[in-house]
């Protein structure tokens, strides 16, 4: 338990806005007062926090002018489900703020939720939030000339953003000289339960699934079936609309009962009481990342609902802990632990959008951390995997929070420990929010999973396979591009290495989209352009077919994985159309037998976290930057090579004379006519975004998509204990 001093907490700095202008003395007072007005009204009886005294403007401005702490509680918005209890939350945090002889305020940022935002122009506004976000809470942290921030961590980009937004700050601070560093904690907002399909519903699902069956489309009969396993969140749904619109083109049922059945699994989907999703996607992904960057407290980092207000009153108490030390500053608990959450990143199997998260803090904090800082680290200490989530096994995060509270794990703890356990270099003396490094936190921790869980643990302390986290890839035709291993079976893995694939070229998704749920795809497939008899026993052969094989049966040779097709959907990079997710895709490659066994999917957008499957996304440069991945065209052939992490463009007529020989799209002339019409096309589609939200001066997806003067300015190495200091 912190013990804080006897004496109220006085922020040691030179410059205090509040004693030195009479603006911000006469205008913010009457924020706090109705705040913890609020707070007296709103806390029910006998809640510790509601005891409230000497709340007046008297009061709020000699507690300024003295530079007592001043505290922003960051929110969210109430159309997000994650935040649906943060007034509650918030209301206890100003008030124990308060009653440590400080100053609290309230604000709260946009969090665009990406499930509502998919299959619409919100993807590519989403990526851009996070940017205009950090901006955001910047300049409100800045011009406000808040001291500390608790924050209401929620979902999607906006844990990321608040995080950039109050790293940056501290580095201009830094250089400005004049002020303290910034202090922070994180709270992440409690983990949403799953719904449950209706018994009616499910019986239609099923009976829908053997008609297909006995119809002869028995791989979409096994799609229902299989999704029928998982958890019902707004992820399964999406893999739901995609099975009954192939059900609705192949006539096995009409338009309205693909509607109803549509509502109904929405209706049921989310708890009442919102929350992060309780798939190990980018929210619970975040979630992880505060975490393994020390900024949670241990008590607040996986909740189930609301904290109660001991709960509440400890994590301000250890943010007032913090206040007037420089070594648990923001930016230094961020370097301190960077390596560290690259490791829980890999070892929880999360989501590949971090890949471009981590550049993205980093770098606003003022270190210079790319793509290749994240690769180096895995490379020099490969990590197991140690997560054993699952949407089918009762293993969610919501599961995983349960333990938590049970006391069956310590999360972040837990984690922290494993890993050490099993011989990975964790930086087991890097600082946390506690005041205590991890060192300190887990040397007690002997048993750091009750082994009575058995196979229901989430955490393993056991490794559940070798291979795990993003691989980062590069290739004739790009720099870098990444693909979640975590996200692929180990069958996907074996069979897709060194593994040829014919390109289809789509410019956005729903064209791709449109061919995955047609009665016709393997015809279409067969249609290829440029996919003729000659290239088809090539690929054949070369992926392990017999040289005599029968190549009239493209479903064969699809199921048999002898005949695969990279989907490649272009021209969705940051500059082009602001990055958006290709989920949809994603999920419908994922939950359809024939493509999910054969295929790829590849951009130069991103994927939702909780994408499984061959998916390989970030590619740099990207198509409008004139990134090879915009020369591709159908019928071109392309190899795959996982070990060696490799992805190239093989030359057609060496393949047909049985040489392997890489190439580059971007060098052949024929294809430069191509290559225009495309950025004709691209440029005119970047006006279906509002001009405010176009993403032009940023950098590329391995510096993590930020504002050009951030990337500039990111010249610090994070590896050297004294820089940033």
């Amino acid at each position: 338990m912190v013990t804080l001093p006897n004496a109220p907490i006085v922020i040691e700095e030179a410059h205090n806005p509040y004693r030195d202008c009479i603006q911000g003395l006469a205008n913010e007072p009457i924020t706090v007062v109705n705040l913890l007005n609020d707070a007296q009204k709103n806390l029910r009886p006998g809640n510790m926090l509601a005891d409230l005294s000497d709340v007046t403007v008297k009061e709020v401005v000699l507690r300024l002018v003295a530079n007592r702490p001043r505290v922003a509680i960051i929110a969210g918005s109430p159309d997000h489900p994650a935040h649906l209890l943060d007034r509650t939350h918030a209301l206890m945090a100003a008030a124990r703020i308060w009653q440590n002889g400080g100053v609290p305020f309230l604000f709260s940022v946009p969090v665009i939720c990406d499930g509502t935002a998919q299959n619409n122009i919100g993807q590519s506004y989403s990526l851009a939030s996070r940017n205009h976000t950090a901006a955001a809470v910047n300049i409100t942290f800045e011009g406000h000339s808040y001291h500390a921030a608790y924050v209401l961590a929620g979902c999607d980009k906006s844990p990321t953003a608040i995080l950039s937004g109050l790293a940056a700050a501290e580095v201009a601070r830094r250089h400005r000289g004049n002020q303290a560093p910034v202090w922070a904690v994180f709270a992440p907002e409690h983990v949403l339960k799953g719904g449950k399909i209706p018994s009616a519903t499910r019986q239609e699902l099923q009976t829908l699934a053997a008609k297909a069956r006995a119809d002869g489309h028995a791989e979409l009969g096994e799609d229902i079936e299989e999704n029928l396993r998982y958890i019902l969140q707004c992820s399964s749904d999406e893999a739901f609309a995609g099975q009954l619109e192939r059900a609705r083109n192949l006539d096995l049922i009409d338009a309205d009962t693909e509607r109803r059945l549509l509502n109904e699994l929405a209706e049921h989907t989310c708890d009442s009481h919102g929350g992060i999703c309780a798939f190990n996607g980018t929210g619970n992904s975040s979630r992880t990342m505060l975490a393994a960057f020390g900024l949670t407290p241990p008590e607040l980092e996986l909740l189930t609902g609301l904290p109660g207000d001991e709960t509440v009153a400890k994590g301000v108490d250890g943010l007032f802990f913090l206040l007037n030390k420089p070594d648990f500053s923001l930016c230094s608990l961020v370097r301190a632990n960077f390596a560290n959450v690259v490791r829980i990143h890999n070892a929880t199997g999360s989501s590949s959008n971090m890949l471009l998260h981590l550049p993205c803090i980093m770098r606003h904090a003022g270190f210079d951390v790319t793509i290749d800082s994240y690769r180096d680290l895995r490379d020099a200490t490969p990590v197991p995997e140690v997560f054993a989530h699952s949407l089918t096994e009762n293993r969610d995060t919501f599961v995983l929070a349960q333990q938590f509270m049970a006391g069956q794990h310590r999360g972040m703890e837990s984690l922290y420990r494993v890993l050490h356990d099993l011989g990975i270099p964790m930086d087991l003396d890097a600082p946390t929010v506690t005041g205590a490094t991890w060192r300190q936190r887990t040397e007690g921790l002997m048993t750091p999973v009750d082994p009575t869980l058995g196979d229901k643990a989430v955490i393993r302390t056991a490794p559940v396979r070798k291979r795990s986290g993003v691989e980062v890839l590069t290739g004739s035709f790009l720099e870098s591009c990444v693909v979640k291993l975590s996200g692929m079976s180990d069958a996907q893995y074996d069979h897709f290495d060194d593994h040829l694939f014919i390109v289809r070229y789509y410019e956005n998704e729903h064209l791709c989209n449109a061919d995955f749920a047609a009665r016709d795809l393997v015809d279409r497939l067969k249609g290829t352009d440029g996919l003729d008899e000659a290239l088809t026993r090539a690929v054949v052969t070369r992926n392990g077919g017999p040289v005599n094989a029968d190549l009239s049966d493209h479903h064969h040779l699809l199921e048999k994985r002898l005949l695969s097709f990279a989907f490649i959907i272009a021209g969705q990079g940051p500059m082009a159309y602001g990055m958006p997710e290709m989920f949809s895709p994603s999920q419908n490659l994922r939950h359809h037998r024939i493509l999910e066994v054969s295929s790829i999917l590849m951009t130069d957008g991103r994927y939702s976290g909780v994408t499984k499957g061959a998916c390989i996304g970030h590619t740099v440069p990207e198509a409008f930057a004139g990134g090879g991945i915009g020369f591709l065209k159908d019928g071109d052939i392309l190899r795959l090579r996982l070990t060696k992490r490799r992805i190239d463009l093989l030359d057609r007529n060496a393949l047909l004379k049985g040489r392997e020989e890489a190439c580059d799209p971007t060098t052949l002339a024929e294809r430069r006519d191509l290559h225009a019409a495309r950025m004709a096309r691209m440029t005119h589609r970047r006006l279906d975004i509002a001009a405010s939200n176009v993403m032009e001066m940023v950098s590329d997806a391995s510096r993590g998509v930020v504002p050009s003067a951030v990337d500039r300015r990111a010249t610090l190495s994070w590896r050297d204990a004294k820089e940033g200091r």
